[in-house]
C-alpha cells in the first residue's frame, strides 16, 4: 500500500457521523427534583442518534477469515490495522489491494495480500466470531488466546502531565461519541500530549486497530508518540499496542492482571485510571517523567 499523508486520513477536526443513524425515542425523567424518587414520570418524544454496528467480514485472497461487529466507518484503516495486529501481514506493503462491498446484511472487505502472507495465513487459519466486548472469540486453543508479543515495545519517555493533557483533549475529537454516547476511541498523541489522530468504534479493539491502520497507511512511526484509549486496558489492547510499536498505552479505566504481565514482558509503559491529575502506572514507570518516587 502506498503511504497516505497523515493529514489526509480523516483529520481529527473533520466531523463525521457515518457510523450513526437517527431514531425516535422517548425521553423519561422524574417530575421531582434531582435525586428524588420516580413518583411522577414525564416523557417526551425526541430524535436520538444511535451508533451503527454492522457485521464486517474480512476476506483474504478470496477466503473468509473473520467476521467482526464494528462501526462501519474508516474500514480501510480497520482492515490494515487488524491485519497487522493479528500478524496476518508484516507491513502495510503486504496488503496489495482493498475493496469494500456493502450489502443490507453487512460489509465485506475484500483484501489481497502477498503470497507469502497468504500461505502463512492458510497454515494457521482460524475463524473468529467477533463481538464488541471480546477480542478472542472463536480462538481454537489456549496458545492462540494468549500470545507473547514477540517484540520489545518502543522506548519513549513522557511527562506525566502529558497524559492528563491528552485525555482532557480527547472528548472534543470524539465526534461519533458526542453524537451517540456509545463508542470508544483510540488516539495517537505527541509526547507533549497533543492529540494528533483519533479513531472511533463501538468496539475498543476495533478503534485501536483503526488507529494502527491509519498510522500505517500514513507511514508514521507509532514509536514517536503514545496511545490513549477510552476503555479498560485488557490483554488484547496491550498486545495490539505493543505489537504495533507503541511504547506507552494510557487508559481511562483499569488494566487486567494479564494485561499488566504482558506489558511488563514487552517493556510497554501501561498507565490506567488517567483521570484529571491522577493516574496509576503499572509497568516501566521509569519512563514516566515527573513522577515522585517513595522508598
Amino acid at each position: 500500500m502506498n503511504a497516505v499523508p497523515l493529514e489526509q486520513i480523516h483529520p481529527i477536526d473533520d466531523p463525521q457521523h457515518e457510523g450513526s443513524r437517527a431514531a425516535t425515542a422517548w425521553r423519561l425523567w422524574s417530575g421531582e427534583g434531582e435525586g428524588e424518587p420516580w413518583r411522577q414520570v414525564r416523557r417526551e418524544v425526541r430524535q436520538e442518534q444511535l451508533a451503527e454496528e454492522r457485521p464486517v467480514a474480512l476476506v483474504y485472497n478470496g477466503i473468509s477469515h473473520a467476521v467482526m461487529l464494528a462501526s462501519p466507518l474508516d474500514l480501510e484503516d480497520f482492515a490494515l490495522g487488524f491485519s497487522l495486529s493479528e500478524g496476518i501481514i508484516d507491513a502495510a506493503d503486504d496488503l496489495l489491494d482493498f475493496e469494500e462491498e456493502r450489502a443490507p446484511v453487512g460489509v465485506t472487505l475484500q483484501l489481497r495480500v502477498t503470497l507469502r502472507c497468504f500461505m502463512r495465513l492458510k497454515e494457521r487459519r482460524r475463524t473468529l466470531a467477533g463481538r464488541t466486548g471480546c477480542g478472542l472469540c472463536g480462538t481454537e486453543s489456549l496458545a492462540e488466546a494468549v500470545r507473547p508479543v514477540g517484540r520489545e515495545a518502543a522506548c519513549i519517555q513522557v511527562e506525566a502531565a502529558a497524559l492528563e493533557r491528552a485525555m482532557a483533549a480527547l472528548p472534543r475529537h470524539q465526534t461519533l461519541q458526542q453524537a451517540t454516547g456509545a463508542t470508544h476511541a483510540a488516539a495517537w498523541c505527541a509526547p507533549d500530549g497533543e492529540v494528533l489522530l483519533v479513531r472511533e468504534d463501538v468496539g475498543r479493539h476495533n478503534a485501536l486497530d483503526k488507529l494502527i491502520g491509519a498510522l500505517a497507511r500514513a507511514g508514521t512511526d507509532p514509536a514517536t508518540g503514545f496511545v490513549v484509549v477510552t476503555s479498560r486496558a485488557s490483554y488484547e489492547m496491550v498486545y495490539k499496542a505493543a505489537h504495533a510499536g507503541f511504547g506507552l498505552l494510557a487508559a481511562v479505566s483499569a488494566p487486567t492482571g494479564l494485561a499488566v504481565r504482558t506489558a511488563e514482558a514487552a517493556g510497554l509503559v501501561l498507565v490506567g485510571f488517567v483521570r484529571g491529575n491522577r493516574a496509576v502506572a503499572y509497568s516501566r514507570t521509569d519512563r514516566l517523567l515527573s513522577v515522585a518516587r517513595s522508598d
